[in-house]
């Protein structure tokens, strides 16, 4: 049976945002795995994934403090289906970002990242997939707030769609 993914980061609350906008919490609910690449900011927004059923692979990020920090780790790793997700707030600069990230992580098919608040999605040469679902808060320079949502499928990524965040 395919598994629905969600993808975030960069959620900021309640620094860039009081609350998450009804609209991710509907794509959370319709979730088997969700994502979180960090920056999430205050500790009762864990809480709230926490108290779901789905399963949460999250990290901290640079905006994390300590109790974020003691909960969650700097990077993870998680097999889905077949397929072999990492996760980290942090890749660098996008100049050298496919070969910096295939040396950190050998064994991924797909890498889940956040930071800038800028969607991406590339694959490397090597064929390591790299997705930023960029920020659902906190849209910086970009058109629109986002988040993003893939199936994984008898170990096979499909679907990736990128999805505004209507406030």
């Amino acid at each position: 049976m395919p598994l629905n993914i969600l993808l975030l980061a960069d959620t900021h609350v309640p620094r860039r945002a009081r609350a998450l906008p009804g609209q991710v919490w509907t794509a959370v609910e319709r979730a088997d795995v969700v994502f979180h690449a960090g920056d999430w900011v205050d500790e009762a927004l864990l809480d709230a994934f926490e108290q779901r059923p789905q399963q949460l692979v999250g990290v901290y990020g640079n905006n994390d403090g300590p109790g974020l920090r003691a909960r969650l780790p700097e990077s993870a790793a998680v097999a889905l289906d077949g397929v072999r997700f990492a996760v980290m707030h942090e890749t660098g600069p996008a100049k050298g970002r496919e070969q910096r990230c295939e040396a950190l992580f050998p064994d991924a098919d797909v890498l889940v990242f956040g930071h800038s608040h800028i969607p991406w999605d590339t694959t490397t040469p090597g064929g390591l997939r790299l997705l930023n679902p960029g920020s659902p808060t906190d849209r910086r320079r970009q058109p629109a707030c986002t988040f993003m949502t893939l199936t994984v499928d008898n170990g096979t990524v499909r679907g990736v769609q990128l999805v505004e965040v209507h406030r």
